[in-house]
């Protein structure tokens, strides 16, 4: 029973996090190249910006996942803050594509023995069941951030993401789909 529910758990997080990297691409596919740069005001972050910190946050957070502590010392975080005007829209792709590919590969490799164990976050125990859904928090906030900007920026160009506004009811109508992975 135990292990079915850590094998559900480990398939629910793996579905989770694969909608949060759909969700911000589906953003960040609707965006020029000079709006990943873009803030709002001078204490906002700009899509490139949110990127760069999730991609260091997830290198970090999930390389060597089960045996060493998730904030390696060569993390550089207040730099996964400061963009400059010769990084481009390819290269920000790139650390999202790289942030992910380690993360969704440390996940993929967890068994359900695994969930219960301990990992270290900054000094600080946590199963990985905690861990994990701390990062699910942070990843789904800062991609939330990304969809907000996205939108913010294409204003009336936006095509949503979910159900459009005023279709709600259309989309009650629609046969129920099972969950997605």
């Amino acid at each position: 029973m135990a292990s079915d529910l850590a094998t559900h758990y480990l398939d629910e997080a793996r579905r989770q996090m694969r909608g949060h990297k759909r969700a911000g691409e589906g953003a960040m596919a609707q965006l020029k190249d000079a709006e990943f740069f873009v803030t709002l005001d001078p204490e906002s972050n700009s899509v490139a910006i949110l990127i760069k910190h999730l991609a260091g946050n997830m290198r970090s957070r999930f390389t060597d996942f089960l045996t060493s502590d998730g904030e390696k010392p060569d993390r550089l975080r207040d730099r996964e803050f400061e963009v400059n005007g010769a990084i481009t829209r390819a290269d920000v792709m790139r650390w999202w594509e790289e942030g992910w590919a380690i993360v969704l590969g440390a996940v993929e490799t967890l068994k359900p023995e695994d969930v219960m164990r301990t990992v270290t976050i900054r000094g600080e125990s946590h199963t990985v069941l905690q861990a994990i859904n701390r990062q699910i928090a942070h990843y789904a906030a800062h991609v939330g951030q990304i969809v907000f900007l996205a939108k913010h920026l294409r204003s009336s160009e936006w095509k949503t993401l979910t159900i459009p506004r005023g279709k709600s009811e259309e989309f009650k109508m629609v046969t129920p789909k099972t969950s997605r992975s």
